[in-house]
């Protein structure tokens, strides 16, 4: 995908929204000295570009019974095109894994999941990726406290 261009109001408006995805227009408006309607075009305009995503509640982890985050980090046996989309798209499709990252350095993906417990995290192992063809080896890091998570992407100055 290519970059798009922001200028200063855009900046401003992505600052805002990642801020409080619930804004109205008309207070979004006011916060970045635009009128309501030339406020929505952009906002508009971010979301076709595919600047913004979506939108969405974060959620607390242990208030919703997934309190044991997981950060997994896993190597292949063999490099090919073939076994690489598979394990990809098979990964994809599990509800524990939050984010999928292929990486350089000893391993090959690190996954972030999120299990109610240890017993719970022993199942998605046995189940799920222990099963997966191609995969080497599993190294597991549990999380023992969170320092950051965010998903807000500095944009201010990028002009």
């Amino acid at each position: 995908m290519k970059q798009v261009d922001l200028d200063k109001l855009d900046q401003r408006i992505l600052s805002v929204l990642q801020q409080d995805g619930r804004i109205s227009n008309q207070l979004l408006a006011e916060q970045v000295g635009l009128s309501p309607a030339a406020c929505w075009r952009r906002v508009r305009t971010l979301e076709e570009n595919g600047v913004i995503l979506g939108y969405s509640a974060r959620l607390d982890p242990e208030s919703v019974g997934q309190g044991l985050c997981v950060l997994v980090n896993l190597s292949l046996q063999r490099h090919n095109l073939d076994s690489t989309a598979e394990i990809e798209q098979q990964v994809s499709s599990y509800p524990e894994v939050l984010q999928c990252f292929a990486v350089t350095g000893s391993a090959d993906f690190v996954l972030r999941v999120v299990v109610p417990d240890m017993a719970s995290y022993d199942r998605f192992l046995n189940s799920k990726i222990f099963t997966l063809q191609g995969i080497a080896q599993v190294h597991s890091n549990f999380a023992l406290r969170e320092i950051k998570n965010t998903e807000t992407i500095p944009v201010d100055g990028l002009v």
